[in-house]
């Protein structure tokens, strides 16, 4: 059995993201579920294997904030200092988004779920891929989000198309949710 470099399995998972397929990766706070924002398929699979509905919606990662932006309404200077400003914990932001964008990413809402990751590996797997990244956490509907890379396996098995070897970041849970429009916060996070 060959050991694989980090930057291997890096490029065996953008391949597979590019093809249309599902990785489980490491987070900030919890393991989740990427795939290329632009596949419906692939963001049809992600919604099926977690049982979520559609109309919920799902987070978007980027490398940088520049990776989203055509997807957005314009967004002024100091918001985007907000939301590219450091924080202890992980933060996604509800973003107004363009009416074209697909109602399988924003749901019934107006607004996209967009974060920034400050995951190294996160990041890089955005930065590689030359995408933002559906990254959804990696658990049924219901059930507590995957905390290692035994539990994605255990909850999807082979419906998961590349398991990337990871670690989780410093934060305890999923990331907090707040709304760009008011700054409030819509889900505690870890």
């Amino acid at each position: 059995m060959s050991l694989r470099s980090d930057h291997q399995h890096l490029d065996l998972a953008v391949a597979t993201l590019r093809a249309g397929g599902v990785v489980a990766h490491a987070t900030e706070g919890v393991w989740g579920l990427a795939c290329d924002p632009f596949a419906p398929a692939a963001v049809r699979r992600i919604l099926a294997l977690k049982s979520r509905p559609a109309h919920k919606g799902l987070i978007l990662i980027c490398a940088e904030f520049a990776q989203v932006l055509p997807l957005l309404e314009p967004v002024s200077d100091s918001d985007r200092r907000r939301i590219e400003a450091p924080t202890d914990k992980a933060v996604t932001w509800l973003i107004p988004a363009r009416r074209e964008v697909p109602e399988l990413l924003r749901g019934r809402h107006a607004t996209l779920a967009i974060r920034v990751t400050r995951h190294d590996q996160a990041r890089e797997l955005c930065a590689r891929s030359g995408l933002p990244l559906v990254s959804t956490s990696a658990n049924p509907s219901g059930r507590a989000p995957a905390l290692t890379s035994l539990r994605v396996r255990q909850y999807f098995g082979p419906a998961v198309d590349y398991v990337l070897p990871g670690r989780l970041g410093g934060n305890t849970g999923p990331s907090e949710i707040r709304s760009l429009a008011t700054g409030g916060v819509i889900r505690g996070g870890g």
